[in-house]
């Protein structure tokens, strides 16, 4: 069973929809007890880095985060949070990969914030992408992104520079695009979360 980490950071709506439709059951992760509940973790996450690290901060659930063996993913915002600093708000995140996300605004020319269609580039092994071709599209919408490295890049995506579009790094996997928004490839990419 997924449990979602419930920090007020956004509708959450349209992932639980997604995870109706694939037939995975949930519940929500409120305090850190209920981590033990479920064999697999989503934070989601909608809005501003910084703001959604302080709500995750003031439930008490970032201690427990960094520290879980069991398969994590975080979306949008919510894999933002998994990286050690953030240009949106100034503010240290989870620290759970090195690397830092950062504004759009003072590194590209197209407009921000990056949002429709992209396609993304498998850059290595990755086991959420199972049964997902290199090239396939998600749906983005983000003024942030994390930067690219090698190390821990499992897809990149090209908007005016190439970034890091997932990352992996053992039980912690994120995506910057919205796997429930993005039709059958994300709802793929949601099922092979549940089969990790």
């Amino acid at each position: 069973m997924i449990g979602i980490v419930n920090y007020g950071a956004g509708n959450i709506f349209s992932l639980t929809a997604a995870l109706v439709r694939c037939n995975l059951p949930y519940g929500m992760i409120n305090e850190p007890a209920d981590f033990d509940k479920y064999e697999r973790i989503i934070i989601p996450g909608v809005g501003h880095a910084g703001a959604a690290m302080q709500k995750l901060r003031d439930s008490g659930l970032a201690e427990a985060i960094p520290s879980l063996t069991k398969p994590v993913l975080g979306i949008c915002v919510g894999m933002q949070l998994l990286t050690s600093f953030s240009e949106e708000g100034n503010a240290d995140m989870l620290g759970i990969f090195p690397m830092r996300t950062l504004h759009f605004q003072q590194r590209i020319s197209e407009k921000v914030p990056h949002m429709g269609w992209n396609t993304t580039q498998i850059r290595r092994d990755c086991r959420l992408f199972e049964s997902i071709a290199d090239d396939t599209y998600f749906y983005f919408v983000h003024s942030f992104f994390i930067e690219f490295q090698e190390e821990y890049t499992a897809t990149s995506t090209n908007y005016g520079v190439d970034y890091a579009a997932s990352i992996h790094k053992d039980n912690f996997y994120g995506v910057q695009f919205h796997p429930e928004k993005s039709g059958p490839a994300g709802e793929q990419l949601l099922l092979n979360f549940a089969a990790l």
